[in-house]
């Protein structure tokens, strides 16, 4: 599905998609009305949603059932239009102009259909977004509750810190919880769902311009959609970066051309996803300045392509400064760094080479077409530069088993994405190019046109059948992260399978006395190690949930190691009010105002103390992380404190 363009370049369009090829003010105008188109649908569809009473999805089959019921008639819908559309082209048949739109917005909002299907249908029964708020989820949440709590990107923890997590996607939902009134953990939900839809929409025009067809762009929108979901879902601002990683290794070829159109959109691409998930950045950056550095040697002999690199990547920098800027201010200016171990994390998936080619699945059949067609179409620039990306993905992939021999790792399992991406966009190419060919054209006496039509349509009914089988199980995929949705208890105290709540419940209790004795959430420093509360309060937490997570500023294990000193030494140096206040007046940072610690106040409370848990990272361990108790002495806190059980907690307050 090769042609040339006028300079004599090949490139990744047929002419039979010529028709179909979008201007670049099209492209422009495409991208922002399905980004639109997709984030309205999303949001009236939740909106509706809630609505409707529907049963928690792991306790019933009625949900279930409706998600199947929405996955087959939305794909059913599309692929029944885009067979007719490519019919169409193939007789050179020009639609009508009320089915020409008509097809237009069902390929555009589709991607955006299948978000709501597969993830907004299983979660309407829970104001909580899969995984609920456990481990990982609950510093997403509490980053949320940050950014809806403040304009000025912060610390998700730490305060009068710059934040170290890229803040981009976070800070928009903290924008879009204050447009509609939500507090942070309230907006994750939807905001996660309308960001993925959207961004999922987007890719039908992006792809429409690069290949030139509504059906092939539409068909590796809803593959990408589908892969998404179920490998990065939970971890939406990933998941929308993983997206565009096939797109932009095509684009990147357009731009080392001299293509200012493609220089512009890779620049603002590399710029977003600096700001939103880095680690995907650092990876397509090193691919793409490694292929175009060999292209230029290599092929054309020339530096231009460097350069044109050179200025995607200044370009992309000045994006991500906006973000990345204040914390690389702190470490210049001289902030002390210390307990970072955001790379100490090497889990099962970790110590395995992905193979998605080899999964008994549709997308296994298309991975391995993919595959074959990479090595197969190598001659074609685009398809060789998808190749050698996939080469590189997998190198990274291997660098970070061997990086574990030096203490850490360079989280090669979180790319495992990015490979079923581009092997899986690589077979819709492959099977357009299938359809294209045909058999009529390679053998035209013993099959007539009529006859490789059939076969035409005979294969794209199968392979729509295939998609629905695997958008069907996605849920199924997900089933522990939906009913952690529904069995953890949310904000409101309450759980989403009706059952009753655990503690979690107590903290809009406590949030509210704190709230009575006139503390400012935002600007109040907590020392507790129940972790949630900060993710549905945007109290300031003197230590954060984790090191692996926690800003490299707030200096984790120093303040660790302050902490159990206070706990040891409360029992004896610092074992009255007196003592104890003067040590927490000589912290290097904000001292805590109030400590929330699970006990009470009774007399066997009082002998053996009150619980607080470290987190240590316990790398190369699995799991990485230990939890171990320090007890502080009740005596401490009889004057200049007020003390107050709620629940199954103590909360301690300066006087």
């Amino acid at each position: 599905m090769t042609s040339v363009d006028q300079d004599n370049r090949p490139r990744l369009i047929d002419e039979v998609f010529q028709p179909d090829r979008l201007s670049k003010k099209a492209t422009l105008i495409s991208i922002i009305a399905a980004g639109i188109i997709g984030a309205l649908f999303t949001q009236i569809s939740w909106f509706l949603l809630r609505t409707v009473t529907l049963p928690a999805f792991g306790g019933s089959l009625v949900t279930r059932a409706l998600t199947t019921a929405t996955t087959f008639t939305l794909l059913a819908v599309t692929g029944g239009l885009l067979i007719w559309w490519a019919i169409d082209q193939r007789n050179k048949v020009t639609a009508s102009r009320w089915r020409t739109w008509l097809t237009y917005l069902v390929a555009y909002v589709a991607p955006a259909g299948l978000v709501v299907s597969t993830l907004g249908i299983p979660l309407s029964s829970t104001r909580l977004y899969l995984d609920g708020i456990s481990v990982d989820q609950g510093f997403r949440t509490q980053f949320l509750t940050r950014m809806t709590d403040t304009w000025l990107p912060s610390d998700m923890n730490y305060l009068d810190l710059p934040s170290y997590y890229p803040s981009l996607w976070f800070w928009l939902g903290g924008r879009y919880a204050n447009l509609l009134g939500f507090t942070g953990w309230e907006a994750f939900q939807p905001w996660a769902l309308i960001s993925l839809a959207a961004c999922c929409s987007i890719l039908v025009p992006v792809w429409q311009r690069l290949s030139g067809s509504l059906v092939v762009a539409t068909a590796i929108a809803l593959v990408s959609t589908c892969l998404m979901i179920v490998s990065s879902a939970e971890e939406p601002y990933a998941g929308i970066i993983a997206l565009g990683i096939p797109a932009a290794i095509i684009v990147c070829r357009h731009a080392i051309h001299g293509d200012r159109f493609a220089i512009a959109g890779l620049t603002i691409y590399l710029g977003v996803s600096a700001s939103t998930y880095t680690l995907f950045t650092a990876v397509i950056a090193l691919s793409l300045v490694a292929l175009t550095g060999i292209f230029s040697v290599c092929v054309l002999k020339n530096w231009r392509p460097l350069l044109r690199m050179f200025i995607v990547a200044v370009g992309s920098i000045a994006i991500a400064l906006i973000v990345w800027g204040p914390y690389f201010w702190a470490v210049i200016t001289g902030h002390h760094i210390s307990g970072a171990t955001a790379s100490h994390y090497l889990p099962t998936e970790g110590t395995l080479i992905p193979a998605p080619m080899f999964s008994a699945s549709v997308v296994g059949v298309l991975c391995m077409v993919g595959l074959i067609y990479l090595i197969a179409r190598s001659m074609d620039p685009d398809i060789r530069l998808m190749g050698l990306s996939l080469v590189l993905f997998y190198l990274w992939i291997v660098a970070s088993m061997a990086a574990t021999l030096a203490g850490f790792t360079l989280l090669g399992f979180r790319l495992d994405t990015a490979v079923a991406l581009l092997l899986a966009t690589a077979g819709v190419l492959a099977f357009a190019d299938i359809r294209l060919s045909t058999i009529h054209r390679f053998y035209p006496v013993q099959f007539s046109e009529r006859t490789s039509r059939i076969i035409t349509i005979t294969m794209s009914v199968v392979l729509l059948l295939g998609g629905l089988q695997y958008a069907q199980n996605i849920p199924y995929r997900l089933a522990h992260s939906i009913d952690l949705a529904h069995t953890d208890t949310d904000g409101f105290g309450q759980r989403a399978d009706r059952y009753p709540a655990d503690s979690a419940q107590y903290y809009s209790e406590i949030n509210e006395h704190l709230l009575a004795k006139g503390f400012i959430p935002g600007q109040t420093v907590v020392l507790s190690d129940e972790l949630n509360f900060m993710s549905f309060y945007p109290y300031r937490g003197f230590q954060a949930f984790t090191s692996h997570y926690a800003n490299p500023l707030g200096e984790f294990d120093q303040r660790n190691a302050l902490i159990e000193k206070w706990a040891k030494d409360s029992w004896d140096v610092l074992d009255t009010p007196a003592a104890f206040s003067e040590a927490l007046a000589q912290a290097p940072w904000t001292a805590p105002e109030v400590f929330i610690f699970r006990g009470s106040t009774d007399a066997e409370s009082q002998a053996t103390g009150w619980n607080y848990d470290l987190a240590e990272d316990i790398y190369p361990n699995n799991p990485n992380v230990r939890f171990r108790g320090v007890k502080f002495n009740p005596a401490v806190f009889a004057q200049g404190w007020n003390t107050t059980t709620i629940g199954p907690f103590v909360v301690v307050t300066r006087a």
